[in-house]
């Protein structure tokens, strides 16, 4: 598919993610133990046979150039790139991207390699695989300007955060951002599987290049999903793709951690074993996890930690995580470190009195998310007895009821959260 060009909007803030994105973007936040959000639209995209992929990013980016950088070496003879595109001021303007669709106009200069024919925009924060080869044949038969992928839902409830599409003959019509009244839902439903369905936009677009230019340049709005692809409808043909398999948008705290926590079933709806389907990131060559003695269900145990004695319950444990001896951590993920301990350090920290990276002994962690590098002391607990939903302190934060111990951060011996 040399003809296509893979866009990866990387670049919001991801305010709801917050503090998960206090120090890095919303795309490379940790996933699932050892990837980054940014590795599912990735692979899915090197899977499907695509391997021309510019990623779009302007907010605190450090961590995702370094992860691309580091992860995405791609054969020479293969003519294909993974490479950040960040926000860059110009002689016209010195403004950050307003949008979606602003962030692909400011970059579409970079775009004009003519063996580009067709664009494929995705988003950097959302859990699904998906074969875009799929989407993009039925694009070509379809002889569309634009293709929307949709999932159907078949719960309204379900329907207060996502934008639906309206269908008329198999075209989309229509789009409700949000949609509050019953009214609009009713004209928007369809019927499959025998069921009252609704489609919701997934925010992954095919667009062929000579409509994509000629929409971002004859208009200023700055959001694909809101408003030039709405504007579109009535001048360009726009076909929905159907796409029935899992996906889920991981824009929030309880998203993320409901969505992780998910993956440690014996069934998860992602299925991370797949050989010929596999999500790639960076290889760190890290020795296996020891586990001293203790009791481990349902939980996934990154590689290179180190557990001692302890019980782990529903939970996910990441990279280079220590757990100390008699502790509990249920229902809770664990992002780990990025580094290890000298044996030094950590005999001079015990010295002291300071807690060493990871968990101490006998803590007791549930419902909980613990960034990279923390240090959580002997005999803490973190168990928000008190039901409280929402809180901001200097070292953590609630949200949703959920604790997240800020990343580097220290929770002193005996603290109880």
């Amino acid at each position: 598919m040399e003809d296509v060009l893979c866009v990866i909007m990387g670049g919001g803030r991801g305010t709801r993610l917050y503090p998960l994105t206090k120090e890095r973007c919303k795309p490379a936040v940790p996933l699932a133990g050892k990837f980054r959000l940014i590795d599912i639209p990735i692979s899915n995209c090197l899977n499907s046979g695509f391997n021309k992929i510019y990623i779009l990013t302007q907010f605190m980016s450090e961590s995702l150039n370094k992860h691309i950088t580091r992860t995405y070496k791609l054969d020479a003879f293969s003519k294909g790139f993974v490479e950040v595109m960040a926000a860059e001021q110009t002689m016209d303007t010195a403004q950050w991207f307003q949008g979606t669709a602003d962030a692909v106009r400011r970059c579409l200069k970079h775009f004009n390699n003519p063996a580009f024919k067709h664009i494929i925009v995705l988003s950097g924060d959302q859990l699904y695989k998906m074969n875009l080869k799929e989407m993009f044949d039925f694009h070509k038969e379809k002889k569309a300007d634009i293709t929307l992928a949709c999932n159907p839902t078949y719960d309204r409830k379900s329907l207060d955060d996502v934008g639906v599409i309206k269908l008329e003959n198999n075209r989309i019509i229509g789009f409700f951002e949000k949609p509050k009244d019953s009214r609009l839902l009713k004209d928007a439903s369809l019927t499959l599987d025998g069921k009252e369905a609704f489609l919701i936009s997934m925010g992954i677009y095919i667009f062929n290049k000579d409509v994509l230019v000629e929409l971002l340049t004859e208009s200023d709005k700055v959001d694909f999903g809101k408003e030039i692809i709405p504007d579109s409808f009535a001048h360009k043909v726009t076909e929905a793709f159907i796409y029935k398999g899992y996906w889920r948008d991981i824009g929030s705290i309880k998203n993320f951690y409901d969505e992780n926590l998910l993956l440690t079933g014996p069934v998860p709806p992602i299925n991370f074993f797949d050989e010929y389907w596999q999500i790639f990131t960076r290889p760190r060559y890290l020795p296996p996890s020891k586990v001293k003695d203790g009791r481990i269900i349902n939980a996934i145990i990154s590689e290179g930690c180190i557990i001692e004695s302890a019980s782990i319950k529903h939970s996910v444990v990441g990279l280079r995580s220590r757990i100390g001896e008699g502790s509990l951590v249920e229902d809770s993920v664990i992002m780990g470190c990025d580094f290890y301990q000298y044996q030094d350090d950590i005999l001079s920290d015990s010295t002291k009195g300071n807690p060493i990276m990871g968990v101490g002994r006998n803590c007791v962690i549930k419902k909980a998310i613990l960034d990279k590098n923390v240090r959580i002391g002997n005999g803490v607990k973190i168990i928000n007895d008190k039901n409280v939903a929402n809180l901001e302190e200097e070292n953590y934060s609630i949200k949703d009821g959920i604790v997240i111990v800020h990343k580097n951060s220290t929770i002193a011996p005996g603290t109880v959260i």
